[in-house]
């Protein structure tokens, strides 16, 4: 606590120019990002298909793969720009602190007197800020879905569909919002210079709500779950979770056709009841032992525990985060260098705060994906001494054809962005021997998917 007080008065030094640094630590880190898209970007200008792939993928599935990749990265590089125009724009013009008089001046022309205080316009505030960030992403949000990939077939979302899924996420957050903040700024007020230990509390219990509703009340508001039928899949993953010991409770399968040709399974629930749902788009595409190689990667890191390590480890990284979140609530520098000379609102210092921390949080994401990488490999052999080397190989190239994956990687971006292997890295690691060309229920060309196995604590991409 002493350290963390002696830290505060250091920053809190009249005419610290904060502006200058989150902006210079913005574009620092576009730069950096840029200088190694630009290098991956000459990897996708490669015309050869990789030795370790060539007898399994064809010169126009690795061109189109290639070119998939050129689009994406061309895509990143100009809505990054975008964004950062956004960014600076709003610092220079002192948006932050406009918006807050607008949240004020709503309550008091529309609000009972009763709603007049911080919390509520806090609420109002990061409301109207979503509102606003919404309509700014439309553009970059469009052009992603009804252009990049529906040119290479991977859209099957209508206008229609789009839009409805657009309102209720708003919809979503008005309603989670409102009670999910009150708490954090409750805490905060209520609780004094010690506030970050409740804080860490209140945010790890939230997360275990989430968790459990997330399933129960939100999902079924954008995709139908029905009982995985009676069959040989069935019976297959249920030996597989028995054998395992899997708390597994029912099986699903998820419409996800309706908006992508992309595919995914997950698992979700408490430590001691849980659901598998597998996509119909994975199911459709991949032979039976495929699919149950898939989920016994994605058991392994939950035998392995993989999932309670990075629970554990998000809650450290949230324990840091708000410890140092109390280092700068008082700085009065901070707020008047964006323009908040006399009320310095508890959420505002929030935003600027982590802002502030963006080069750290650079670190730590280069250090979780060290550690996921290394994560992917041990799954990949918890399935292989399953007897699933073949399976899972042969799943694992199937997919990177259907879902036009990139296929080779600079290393410094691959060290920096990719939270898994790649595919290269991963048939060496199960001492892959190639039997010729793989193919799926339908032709690669014609295939186009993607899988992305989901734990309780997070996502994970196979």
């Amino acid at each position: 606590m002493e350290f963390l007080q002696r830290l505060a008065r250091f920053l809190d030094r009249p005419l610290f120019p904060w502006k200058k640094l989150i902006i210079g630590f913005s574009l620092a880190n576009y730069f950096i990002e840029g200088f190694l898209g630009y290098r991956q970007y000459q990897v996708l200008k490669k015309t050869k298909v990789p030795k370790v792939l060539e007898h399994e993928v064809s010169q126009e599935v690795f061109d189109k793969s290639q070119a998939y990749g050129r689009a994406k990265a061309k895509f990143e590089f100009f809505s990054g720009i975008y964004g950062q125009i956004q960014n600076i724009l709003f610092y220079q013009f002192d948006v932050l602190p406009k918006l807050w008089s607008f949240a004020g001046n709503l309550l008091v022309r529309f609000a009972p007197a009763r709603f007049s205080g911080e919390i509520s316009q806090s609420i109002v505030f990061v409301l109207s800020f979503v509102v606003i960030s919404q309509i700014l992403s439309l553009p970059t949000s469009l052009y992603h879905t009804f252009v990049l990939e529906e040119k290479f077939g991977f859209n099957k979302s209508s206008a229609k569909l789009w839009i409805t899924d657009k309102i209720k996420s708003l919809f979503l957050t008005f309603v989670l919002t409102p009670p999910i903040l009150a708490g954090f700024l409750a805490i905060v007020q209520k609780t004094g210079n010690q506030f970050f230990y409740y804080l860490w509390v209140f945010v790890a219990g939230l997360q275990v709500v989430m968790i459990t509703i997330y399933p129960i009340f939100i999902l079924p508001l954008f995709n139908k779950l029905s009982p995985l039928e009676e069959g040989e899949l069935k019976s297959s993953v249920e030996d597989l979770a028995k054998k395992l010991k899997f708390p597994l409770s029912e099986l699903h399968v998820i419409d996800g056709s309706k908006r992508s040709a992309h595919s995914n399974a997950y698992f979700f629930g408490m430590p001691w009841k849980k659901h598998i749902v597998i996509y119909d788009t994975l199911i459709e595409k991949s032979e039976t032992q495929e699919v149950v190689a898939v989920l016994a990667h994605e058991l392994g890191h939950w035998k392995l525990g993989h999932t309670t390590s990075l629970f554990g480890i998000s809650q450290a990284h949230f324990f840091a985060i708000f410890s140092l979140f109390s280092v700068f609530i008082n700085n009065n520098s901070l707020y008047a260098d964006f323009g908040f000379h006399t009320v310095h609102p508890i959420i505002v210092g929030f935003l600027l705060f982590s802002d502030v921390l963006g080069p750290t949080d650079t670190l730590i994401k280069l250090g979780m994906n060290v550690l996921s990488r290394k994560f992917e490999f041990q799954a990949d052999e918890f399935a292989n001494k399953l007897g699933y080397n073949a399976e899972l190989a042969r799943s694992l190239i199937k997919l990177q054809i259907q879902n036009l994956s990139t296929m080779d990687a600079d290393w410094m971006f691959a060290t920096y962005h990719f939270s898994h292997p790649i595919l290269t890295e991963r048939l060496k690691a199960l001492n892959w021997q190639s039997t010729g060309k793989v193919e799926g229920k339908e032709k690669a060309k014609d295939s186009e998917e993607k899988t992305d196995v989901a734990t309780a604590t997070g996502r994970d991409e196979l």
